[in-house]
């Protein structure tokens, strides 16, 4: 060994500490040391380093994961939504005189391990027959799933964030009665709220574009699926397959803009985008895609009428206008199962 080097060093048991707190064996030491037939001092001292770097690297990684998610503390304001205190979730289902697609998406979801309950959100002017309110609790019973419907007096999608005062999970996971994803892939789905409970993670993810200034103010075009396709980058994800806190129903009712409120009232359109906009408002952060087979079962609705993206271009540029800044935070993060995939 360089003496120059040499006279840098202590040893101890045949361990060599440096002055700079490093330390290294030779070959003909590495064998009894990882026997642990060391001197129980410098066991001790090896113990100390180590679990002394660990703290340290555990507390600056919580703390980063926090201010790269936007979890700071930025709108005190608003209260702290609860933590989540039993590992299930109510499937909230938005219907609309599709009863056998109705059924169909009942029956799946209610099937799946990790739900606790399935409402439906019913707005139709006549309350749901006694045939089909029967049907639904047979095969929610089955599966040992509580049903129910909650039934409104006016036709609206505002209906859809109503808070519900029964709800005894704080997940919710928002869904369309025309599109059915499989139990695996809502697993994962939840498992990743879990660790984000502020964030709205789902399957159906989409974009806002900057366009050029118009009169001093910047403009956006909404991006439907086939630019999230193309560029990976997202910053909403729709409430048609979400899941969601349950305390954002609450904020969406009471501390929402209530001119968005009418704005959706009256278009019969874009309550899911008013819905990212709060919770990226609340949490500076963005939404989280999670990559999941997505059914859909039905052959109409809304986004199917022409005209869709020019009048959801028309919402985005509204709410930005009274929210009174752009809040949604893109993303190129998508969460995939690691297990169903062959290369990372």
């Amino acid at each position: 060994m360089d003496e120059s080097f040499h006279d840098h060093l202590s040893h101890e048991c045949g361990i060599f500490f440096t002055q700079d707190g490093g330390f290294f064996t030779t070959p003909e030491y590495a064998a009894p040391f990882l026997k642990l037939s060391c001197n129980r001092r410098v066991n001790d001292k090896t113990k100390m380093v180590i679990g002394f770097f660990t703290v340290l690297i555990t507390l600056y990684c919580t703390n980063r994961a926090a201010s790269m998610m936007g979890w700071d503390d930025q709108y005190s304001d608003l209260p702290s939504l609860s933590i989540p205190s039993r590992h299930r979730y109510t499937v909230l289902i938005n219907t609309w005189k599709r009863y056998d697609l109705l059924k169909m998406t009942v029956t799946h979801y209610s099937s799946c391990k990790n739900v606790d309950a399935v409402n439906v959100i019913w707005s139709e002017p006549q309350p749901p027959t006694k045939e089909l309110q029967s049907k639904l609790n047979e095969v929610t019973g089955r599966n040992q799933v509580k049903f129910r419907f909650n039934i409104n007096t006016e036709d609206e999608l505002n209906n859809r964030f109503k808070p519900i005062p029964s709800l005894e999970t704080e997940a919710v996971f928002s869904v369309d009665d025309d599109l059915v994803i499989p139990c695996p892939a809502m697993d994962l789905a939840f498992s990743t709220w879990i660790s984000a409970p502020r964030s709205m993670v789902g399957f159906v993810p989409r974009m806002h574009w900057p366009q050029k200034t118009k009169h001093g103010r910047e403009q956006y075009t909404y991006g439907g699926w086939w630019s999230v396709w193309w560029t990976g980058k997202y910053s909403m994800i729709l409430t048609k397959a979400s899941f969601l806190h349950k305390d954002y129903l609450e904020l969406y009712t009471s501390r929402m803009p209530s001119s968005i409120l009418t704005y959706v009232k009256q278009e019969r359109n874009c309550e899911d985008i008013a819905m990212s906009f709060l919770s990226a408002n609340y949490t500076n952060a963005p939404p989280i895609w999670v990559k999941g087979d997505v059914h859909e079962i039905g052959s109409t609705g809304i986004s199917s009428l022409a005209g869709h993206s020019k009048r959801r271009t028309a919402c985005v540029n509204y709410f930005v206008d009274v929210f009174g800044r752009m809040p949604l935070v893109s993303s190129h993060v998508k969460v995939t199962d690691a297990s169903q995939i062959w290369f990372w």
